[in-house]
């Protein structure tokens, strides 16, 4: 009887006052993991369809141009022969530069960080991956070396102010090579890049001023013709470090652009020059070399070196 009572007491109370109890809508109590942050994705410039185009047609015209020029040797002597040599070696070597660069071979990854700076958030960056063909500047430390011989000969320049012009030459290909790879945000890219530009203007001076005066003492034929072909010659060698400006320079020209515009430049210069330089030649007495000896002969009998006589046979 006493338990009866209880159980009616305890019914009462419950009704009262009823219990918690636990809902399916009850908010979670657990912390929302933090945001993890993603670096930005690198911006890739690589060469595309119309680029890689490029490349192989002008591997096709300069095979074309050295056999053409191989054939323009043929005839005339072996003696008379140094500015065919010259002037096809020149697109031989192009040749094998853009075959190189049209199956993927003479080209590395140049990785850029640009750094953006904010005055109330933190500092961004910028992450670029551009493409530097490097054996475009393997060409042109040989070939235009070979273009101002033929233009020192033609013109008649002394050794020395050719040899200067070849080494003024070669340190604004190199430097160039190295502003292509310099960093952003430090006087490496348009330090290189001035250094460049000033020895191209060592290699206007002896080719201008001095291969001017001796042009005019070989007679105005041929003064005339070396002012035409220096002055296109030099033109289109100024537009070279105007496109690397803008290409790898600025890099407000994609690869595809760059690619073109040089190879219409090298097309020009090589190519082109080539055959002007050699038709004119075959017509204009007052530019030939002749080279005799072992240039034109090979080792004669004149004196060779006799061995296994007596002295006094």
């Amino acid at each position: 009887m006493m338990i009866d009572q209880f159980e009616d007491v305890l019914k009462k109370t419950s009704q009262l006052f009823p219990l918690p109890t636990a809902t399916a809508s009850a908010t979670p109590t657990h912390v929302a993991p933090i945001p993890s942050v993603l670096p930005d994705t690198p911006i890739h410039e690589f060469v595309g369809s119309a680029g890689t185009k490029t490349l192989w047609v002008v591997f096709v015209l300069m095979l074309i141009a050295s056999a053409a020029f191989t054939a323009l040797s043929w005839r005339v002597p072996v003696s008379k022969r140094l500015y065919h040599v010259i002037t096809t070696l020149i697109t031989v070597i192009a040749a094998l530069s853009y075959f190189a660069m049209a199956t993927g071979h003479g080209v590395s990854v140049h990785k850029i960080t640009i750094r953006h700076q904010h005055d109330h958030v933190p500092d961004t960056y910028e992450h670029v991956h551009r493409q530097v063909f490097w054996a475009r500047y393997v060409d042109w430390s040989l070939t235009t070396p070979l273009l101002i011989l033929d233009l020192g000969l033609l013109a008649g320049i002394s050794g020395a102010h050719i040899f200067l012009a070849i080494a003024a030459d070669l340190i604004m290909v190199l430097t160039g090579l190295f502003a292509a790879f310099g960093s952003e945000g430090t006087p490496q890219k348009w330090g290189w890049y001035t250094i460049a530009c000033l020895a191209y203007i060592v290699v206007i001076w002896h080719l201008a001023v001095n291969g001017g005066v001796n042009a005019t003492a070989k007679g105005p034929k041929l003064r005339a013709f070396f002012i035409a072909i220096g002055t296109y010659t030099l033109v289109l060698w100024t537009a070279y470090p105007i496109i690397w400006g803008f290409a790898d320079g600025s890099r407000k020209l994609g690869v595809d652009g760059e690619i073109i515009a040089y190879a219409v430049l090298d097309v020009l210069a090589k190519g082109v020059f080539g055959a002007w330089l050699l038709i004119t030649h075959a017509n204009l007495r007052e530019s030939d070399v002749e080279l005799g000896g072992f240039w034109a002969n090979g080792l004669n009998r004149e004196g060779a070196i006799r061995i296994g006589e007596d002295d006094g046979a």
